[in-house]
């Protein structure tokens, strides 16, 4: 099945490549006035381990950024090719690969890496 990419998909393309730098501008607000990041660059020692201090103030903001690099890349890189086709598979691989690592850098009750609960009651 053969479809071809409309007015409607390229405004999808847009808007979801727009939605992930407002909040990457969103993320570097809350990361530079976050207490626990100015704590992690002040005192953390790397011969410490992995623990929390390391996930949010290292590997979530790093998968973050290469998560929106994928995104731009991906929506700059079908915006250019020719076909229909094309453009949905470029699309689908990129995204889905910064899909993937944004999952992976969420900060899940379950997750062994960063754990938080997804309501605080503080």
């Amino acid at each position: 099945m053969k479809v071809n990419f409309t007015k409607l998909h390229n405004t999808i393309r847009h808007w979801t490549a727009t939605i992930a730098h407002i909040q990457l501008m969103l993320g570097i607000l809350l990361y530079t006035q976050s207490p626990m990041t100015i704590q992690f660059f002040k005192y953390y020692d790397f011969s410490e381990g992995w623990n929390e201090a390391l996930f949010f103030g290292l590997f979530h903001i790093l998968v973050m950024l290469i998560s929106i690099v994928l995104i731009t890349i991906g929506s700059a890189s079908a915006k250019r090719k020719k076909n229909s086709q094309e453009k949905f598979k470029t699309m689908l691989i990129f995204f889905s690969l910064a899909l993937l690592l944004i999952l992976i850098a969420i900060p899940w009750p379950f997750s062994p890496l960063g754990n938080r609960p997804l309501i605080r009651t503080f």
